[in-house]
């Protein structure tokens, strides 16, 4: 396959090349800060993976049985997002994980060495696929303003933070109406992070790394950017009221039940 000239995955070369300029543009992606990752097997249809040239294979040292077979993309490690904006596949690789679950060939032209976030990423899309959850993507970076609230010990509580964040703008009841989770810091990288973050993707899509950044998953990269983008306006607002020297009001528990109801979301009474 001419992974260059593929349509459809052009077409999601381009929302990720898209996706990566905002995050650079925001302040999100100092030098080398974030990664990206795509289940692109919908997209491959069907091509045999012998019809693939294979430049560099990869060994795991975990399993992920769920993904078996998958393709993928994924951000290089060392990449800068603003590079990636310019050229997704001169800074990141495609590769299919392999029938054993524990290595992975790379399928496209560069073999360029995956994020040192690949675990994680791993971990997170067997997890999604091993539980029938269609979300294919996986993206991580560094919002600055979600980062300072992480700095806070009150909002290292799941609840008391998304209880403020839905409270600041209607559209952050209803587009994160899952809450965000919260993972205690751990080294990057390291399997201990990965576990953490899957425990919190359990019930939400969105989770915050303390005094580290965010991760979301959604059902493409846009999606995800709109969930950050949502959820960092918010904390915005909040930190906007605060240098002001006020406490912000927020959304009435009353006020955030009827956007609940009005689009047919759980009700939360706590």
């Amino acid at each position: 396959m001419d992974i260059k000239n593929h349509t459809k995955l052009q077409g999601e070369f381009r929302q990720i090349a898209e996706v990566a300029g905002f995050l650079w543009q925001r302040g999100w992606a100092e030098a080398n800060g974030g990664n990206i990752s795509v289940n692109l097997s919908l997209l491959f249809d069907n091509t045999s993976p012998n019809d693939q040239v294979f430049s560099a294979v990869y060994e795991f040292d975990e399993t992920y049985p769920a993904i078996a077979g998958d393709f993928f993309y994924v951000t290089g490690t060392g990449k800068r997002m603003r590079d990636v904006a310019q050229s997704p596949l001169d800074h990141g690789a495609v590769f299919r994980v392999n029938a054993d679950g524990k290595s992975a060939a790379i399928v496209s032209e560069k073999a360029v060495k995956p994020t040192s976030e690949l675990p994680s990423h791993l971990s997170i899309h067997n997890f999604l696929k091993a539980g029938g959850n269609e979300r294919s993507v996986v993206l991580h970076t560094h919002p600055t303003e979600l980062i300072a609230l992480t700095h806070c010990p009150l909002f290292l509580d799941s609840k008391k933070l998304t209880r403020m964040i839905w409270s600041m703008i209607p559209e952050a009841r209803v587009l994160l109406w899952k809450g965000i989770g919260i993972v205690p810091y751990a080294l990057t990288g390291t399997t201990d992070l990965a576990i953490s973050t899957i425990k919190q993707l359990q019930k939400h899509d969105v989770v915050l790394w303390e005094k580290h950044g965010a991760l979301t998953v959604g059902d493409d990269i846009m999606h995800c950017f709109d969930l950050l983008d949502t959820l960092t306006k918010s904390a915005k607002i909040y930190l906007a009221a605060r240098t002001a020297g006020f406490e912000p009001q927020g959304l009435s528990q009353k006020q955030m039940n009827e956007l609940a109801d009005a689009f047919g979301l759980p009700v939360d009474n706590d």
